[in-house]
Order: structure tokens, then sequence, then C-alpha cells
């Protein structure tokens, strides 16, 4: 099975840099195993969509998401992403006008439209204390939620194994 992890959000912005940092200790930790693609997409989401038209089987992304829980919190989330079909061609054009598509929800929505977004897709996502402060490092809090957040990752990659197997 093939399986895509990307780590998303923007380091220069304190708690925003969860992703990315997450994305970096999975691909250190030696029980990763070796069919997942880990990469660090940062606020390129369009980087992720051109991997994934690589053709992958499930997608796990790391992202700081403020859910309104306390700061650290870590979840497991499946994306909900917004129905195109009723939107008129100028919507469209500029929903998906984004060249970047620092949002990961528009880079997922960009994936499905042109048929790349596999049909697994997990975001691990971490409650920010403050992630529109500018600056280098998280929250303590923050910064503490990585550890769990790998070994939540670790436990999606072997579910997705395991289903895979025959």
């Amino acid at each position: 099975m093939r399986v895509l992890v990307a780590g998303v959000g923007n380091p220069l912005r304190g708690d925003d840099g969860f992703g990315v940092l997450a994305a970096r200790r999975l691909r250190e930790d030696p029980r990763c195993p070796p069919g997942a693609v880990v990469m660090e997409t940062g606020i390129g989401g369009i980087h992720m969509v051109q991997e994934l038209m690589r053709g992958y089987d499930a997608l796990i992304l790391f992202d700081a998401v403020d859910r309104g829980r306390a700061a650290g919190e870590v979840a497991l989330l499946e994306p909900v992403l917004p129905d195109t079909s009723g939107m008129s061609d100028t919507e469209r054009r500029d929903y998906f006008c984004d060249m970047h598509y620092a949002t990961p929800v528009r880079a997922l929505t960009l994936a499905r439209e042109i048929k790349a977004l596999p049909p697994l897709v997990r975001i691990v996502a971490c409650q920010p204390h403050d992630a529109e402060r500018y600056g280098i490092g998280m929250h303590e809090s923050v910064a503490a939620a990585i550890a769990p957040a790998v070994e939540l990752a670790l436990e999606q990659l072997s579910r997705f194994a395991a289903a895979a197997r025959p």
C-alpha cells in the first residue's frame, strides 16, 4: 500500500509549523514503514497535489487545526471537502485560482477534482495555542504534541497496511 504523509503549515508562524515538524519527526522515526513517502509541503499544497498524481492508496496530513480545544490536543480527523458541483464556472475558477493551495482543504479539493485524491485520507490535527503569531518556535503544549501525533500517524499506517493485506 502506497501512503503519502504530508506535513503542512508555516514554521515561521509559530504553532502553524506543527505539521512540518511532525512530518520531520516521523521521517526520522525508524518505525516509519518503507512504503510511506513523507514530505513537507509547508504552505505549498500544490506540491502535495502533484505528488498525489503519482498514485497513492492513502494520505495522512499533519496540520495545526483550530477546533476550539485545549492547546496541544491531538485528534484524528477526516476532511470535509466542499461540493463544487453547484458552483458556476466563475466560482470554480475563483476557488481554484490560488496556485500555492496554502489551505489544505483547497489542495485536497483540487486533488479530488483531478481524481488524484486517495480513498483514505486522515488528518492528524493539533490544536494550536496561537497559529497567527509570527516567529520561530511553538507553544510548549503544541511542541509536546508532536510525539503523540507521530504515534497516531504510525497507528494509522499500521491500520492501512493491515487493511491492504489479503
